[in-house]
């Protein structure tokens, strides 16, 4: 993607928290019918390889698990984004030299996509995150309050992947590029926008 110097995030840290409160991504592959984007949520673990792996599973059905087996892949992580009014900026008053813009954070996380079709491993995936996402939940439901057959059947309906990153890059749109009185008019236009927080730290 295009990243000027101001708008990259080197923070690693940062990255993770991101890939870890948005974990849909767009997980983009090449086949013989060109680029396709799959849309799954994905677990971010940083302790797996040099940086990191992600996990997920798709419904058997899907394609991605056979021809992108092997292959480069990339995964897309959206934070928060917004659109930003010209009318935000101090600036406008002295000097109407101001457009609209749109300001967001992603993460590109790159690696190669390995199919998983270990029964037991499915289940573990499953349970992680089921756990995981129900966690805040006032009575969270748990994989085992399924009947394991009806389980079991639908494990069997599902591929695991796991890709082992290669490299993770980051870009924060957060009004860099603007004068500081600028950047504060942004944020105040942004109000309890969790946006505002990134932009007011530049």
């Amino acid at each position: 993607m295009y990243l000027p110097p101001h708008f990259e995030q080197r923070d690693p840290a940062a990255l993770r928290a991101l890939m870890r409160e948005h974990p849909l991504a767009a997980l983009v592959s090449l086949g013989e019918g060109g680029l396709t984007a799959d849309h799954l949520p994905l677990e971010f673990d940083v302790t797996a390889g040099e940086h990191g792996t992600l996990f997920g599973h798709v419904a058997r059905a899907n394609p991605l698990w056979r021809v992108a087996a092997g292959a480069p892949v990339l995964a897309v992580f959206g934070g928060p984004q917004a659109y930003v009014s010209p009318s935000w900026y101090p600036s406008k008053a002295a000097t109407h030299k101001v457009v609209p813009t749109w300001n967001y954070t992603v993460v590109h996380a790159h690696g190669v996509l390995e199919a998983v079709q270990d029964a037991h491993w499915l289940r573990a995936l499953v349970g992680r995150l089921t756990d995981h996402h129900e966690a805040r939940r006032p009575a969270p439901w748990a994989v085992d309050d399924a009947p394991v057959d009806y389980v079991q059947q639908m494990l069997r309906a599902i591929v695991g992947i796991r890709i082992p990153l290669t490299r993770l890059v980051g870009k924060w749109k957060v009004s860099q590029n603007r004068s500081e009185a600028d950047r504060l008019g942004v944020a105040d236009g942004l109000g309890a926008d969790p946006l505002a927080a990134l932009v007011r730290g530049g």
